[in-house]
């Protein structure tokens, strides 16, 4: 049962939004767990976690648009959730959100006084850190420290036979808002946003990434739920076992300011982005992120050109990793304005262009710097800058909107201690990232 005390406070989180409600400071029972039913609250209302707690399961918390529940650590202290020693079985989610709306949730001043430290035992693959789920939206996380465990920060709501609510088109998610969070050592992704299926066979409970000429006759399929307007940005992200910034089913996003290094530890053929677009999003701008020295492709695109969506990649530095800079596999005929990015030291290509999801229209690509591509030596072909795959097509910019493309670093004329910038006599001064 909850353990609650009320109290009057005029105390800010670092959001700066106001309370207008009760203050409850909630503590963990015996075994370090804390289910609250979140009925008994209402908007403005603030739920201060202290002590240190194993698991925190939060429901139907119910804020509204001007007036969010907040959840944060109680003043002058630090509140630490999760079970590093957890091996399998129940409680497997740190910090959960179950059908809650309109909440803020993080730190009161800083990321180190939030702390959610996840399993690092042998099943810690089947652990999430944070988990907003069952429609939970409206929702800021931010000022968080999250450690291991299976996958950081999870998003998404599951379908579900005869709940017309979780089949696409019939409702989203709205409103997401990720950012100052802290994420290292995930056995997984260290962020999940958004479901990744394509389809979901409700008959056998299993995802299916096909077109709807595949279905098996007699099985009942939908798509999940989308969320609509996400910003995730001033995020650092490092250790993840597979992707770093994992995002899909998105109608308008926005990543940037984010630094991303060393994701996909585990090496695997698949999840391996440092950020990625995943299917079924539309309206993207992906600027001003530092993604580098990583195992997988720098940045993977997979949005949807329908309804004339647009999708931009602007102004990231993508540096020093062991596979492909930017790949491109959208489908829809989707068009990717690839603008003022510096992509160097590739173990692969600088920008692969791949058209069998039926993105055939021309990509625009225009004042990339491209530099030193294919790492692993010998010669360097031209189509090692941007290489053009199963119809995949591009317009380049001219004059000055021309991509740069340069053998070595050396002869960029970078300072590569300080985010690759042009130095005097630089053929890179107009073009390329700009920090």
């Amino acid at each position: 049962m909850d353990q609650l005390k009320p109290s009057t406070s005029t105390d800010t989180v670092a959001t700066a939004a106001p309370i207008t409600g009760k203050e409850y400071i909630l503590v963990p029972d015996a075994a370090g767990h804390l289910v609250v039913d979140g009925s008994i609250y209402k908007g403005g209302d603030v739920i201060s976690l202290k002590g240190n707690f194993a698991a925190v399961v939060f429901n139907n918390l119910r804020g509204s648009a001007g007036s969010p529940i907040i959840v944060r650590n109680a003043t002058g202290t630090v509140t630490t959730i999760g079970s590093p020693t957890w091996n399998g079985g129940s409680w497997a989610t740190a910090l959960s959100f179950s059908d809650c709306h309109y909440v803020k949730v993080g730190g009161q001043s800083s990321k180190s006084n939030f702390v959610v430290s996840g399993s690092t035992q042998s099943s810690r693959q089947a652990y999430f850190n944070v988990a907003l789920a069952k429609h939970s939206d409206n929702f800021e996380v931010s000022n968080i420290t999250i450690q291991n465990g299976g996958t950081g920060l999870w998003a998404k709501t599951e379908v579900v036979a005869g709940d017309l609510t979780t089949q696409y088109p019939n409702s989203y998610m709205e409103n997401l808002l990720i950012h100052d969070v802290s994420i290292t050592g995930t056995f997984n992704e260290a962020m999940y946003i958004g479901h990744t299926a394509t389809y979901w066979d409700m008959t056998t409970n299993t995802p299916y990434y096909g077109s709807p000429s595949g279905f098996v006759s007699g099985q009942q399929y939908a798509q999940p739920i989308k969320w609509r307007n996400v910003k995730i940005y001033n995020n650092t992200v490092s250790g993840s076992g597979a992707d770093g910034i994992q995002t899909s089913a998105i109608d308008g996003l926005e990543v940037y300011g984010n630094e991303v290094t060393n994701w996909a530890t585990k090496h695997g053929s698949a999840d391996a982005g440092g950020i990625l677009i995943g299917g079924r999003t539309t309206n993207t701008n992906v600027h001003d992120n530092y993604v580098h020295d990583g195992w997988g492709e720098l940045c993977q695109f997979y949005g949807s050109g329908e309804n004339g969506a647009t999708h931009i990649i602007k102004n990231n530095l993508f540096r020093d990793n062991q596979l492909d800079g930017v790949s491109l596999r959208g489908t829809n005929n989707a068009v990717v304005q690839i603008l003022n990015n510096t992509i160097a030291r590739i173990g692969g290509v600088g920008i692969r262009i791949n058209g069998y999801l039926g993105m055939t229209a021309p990509q625009i690509v225009n004042s990339n710097a491209i530099i030193q591509p294919r790492t692993t030596g010998g010669t360097i072909y031209p189509n090692a800058y941007i290489y053009l795959e199963n119809g995949g097509t591009v317009t380049e910019g001219t004059g000055g909107y021309a991509n740069v493309k340069l053998p070595t670093v050396d002869s960029a004329l970078v300072d590569i201690n300080n985010y690759y910038m042009p130095l005097a006599g630089s053929p890179l001064l107009t073009i390329g990232y700009k920090k």
